[in-house]
């Protein structure tokens, strides 16, 4: 028997703020125009958001800088921020976006990859969903946990919105998960509320979540284990876009090529191509060619076809399988975003809880073979 971690992070989470800022603003600069471009980068910290990158937009307001303060606050009011050192109302906002440079623009007018990169797609039969186990039930904790804080009465009065979760799981092999080892939640509370009632929320939450078979009476918890998280969110921790890599994409259960995803258009293969990898991984399991798959793509900028496509399904390689994928599957920038209709996206609906499981997104979709 072993263990395998993973964590998730709350919206309210310093990276997950600036991710959502970064995103919701390259949504407005994009406008669904598949010639417009975006990457944009932010950093949150006391009273202060600054939004830097670069973007190519056709049709913006004149007083778009305006729009943009006024989509940074709201995001941040959505998130549930008038604490003190963090406050929607109260931010100084700098804006240091500037024009896309055009040797970048060079390789991307036609569709090439917007730059070189290798990019990672995983899939196993743990849940339902084709999701590794402790990234799962991660995600779902602290989904119901900020869907409360949002709805339900003595959650309102007591949880604040920057939030952590991480589970262990036990394994006997790689492709069976026993049981869950230990559950660790850390979450922002007012300041009149004890360590108790945070507890008492945190449990109801956690049982009404995850599997009774899965919890048993060796599962371990701790619970805010410092005992105070009254300062959280960016007055606590400075955040910056694209740091939760981890969270976004398989938990550690598979390798990572690096690149984030949040802030940027469709034709960054960092984003589109690892939506891309995800579903050759996913439809691999789903039809039963194999019981776990990792699939990677790499890309060299302003060049249409991938630099290689490699497979590795139930502990070996699978060069058969590559094969076939690229034969069926237009794996060009292009071809990923027409495939996903990319550039009708809300890029927002990816940003938090994970990138991958979620049954609504395109590259969730099980009907390659």
């Amino acid at each position: 028997m072993y263990q395998f971690t993973s964590e998730s992070v709350s919206e309210g989470h310093p990276d997950k703020v600036a991710d959502l800022i970064s995103d919701r603003v390259a949504d407005f600069l994009l406008k669904g125009d598949i010639t417009n471009r975006a990457a944009i980068e932010t950093l949150v910290t006391t009273n202060m958001v600054t939004i830097a990158g670069e973007h190519k937009s056709w049709g913006l307001e004149d007083d778009y800088k305006e729009i943009i303060e006024d989509i940074i606050r709201d995001t941040v009011k959505e998130i549930g921020y008038e604490q003190s050192g963090f406050d929607w109302r109260k931010l100084k906002i700098y804006n240091e976006l500037h024009a896309q440079s055009p040797d970048i623009a060079l390789g991307t007018n036609d569709f090439g990859a917007g730059d070189q990169g290798i990019m990672f797609g995983y899939a196993n039969r743990e849940t339902e969903n084709f999701m590794p186990i402790a990234i799962y039930y991660a995600h779902e904790v602290l989904k119901e946990l900020s869907k409360r804080r949002k709805t339900v009465e003595k959650y309102k009065n007591a949880i604040l919105p920057d939030s952590k979760c991480q589970i262990t799981v036990n394994y006997a092999d790689r492709n069976t998960p026993i049981d869950i080892n230990t559950v660790v939640v850390s979450t922002q509370h007012t300041e009149d509320t004890s360590q108790d009632t945070v507890k008492e929320l945190v449990f109801d939450v956690i049982n009404s979540v995850i599997p009774k078979e899965l919890l048993t009476d060796k599962t371990k918890y701790h619970i805010n284990p410092t005992g105070r998280f009254v300062i959280g969110g960016p007055d606590g921790d400075t955040g910056l876009t694209g740091r939760k890599i981890i969270v976004d994409t398989y938990g550690g259960y598979a390798p990572h090529g690096g690149g984030a995803f949040s802030g940027k258009d469709c034709t960054k293969v960092d984003r589109s191509a690892a939506y891309m990898a995800r579903y050759l991984a996913k439809n691999i399991v789903a039809s039963g060619q194999a019981d776990n798959a990792t699939v990677q793509l790499s890309y060299a900028i302003g060049v249409v076809e991938p630099t290689s496509v490699y497979v590795y399904a139930d502990g070996k390689v699978r060069s058969d399988l590559a094969y076939e994928l690229q034969q069926l599957v237009d794996l060009t920038p292009k071809g990923i975003i027409d495939k996903f209709n990319l550039f009708a996206l809300d890029l927002t609906k990816t940003t938090n809880y994970g990138h991958f499981g979620k049954p609504d997104l395109p590259w969730e979709r099980i009907d390659l073979f």
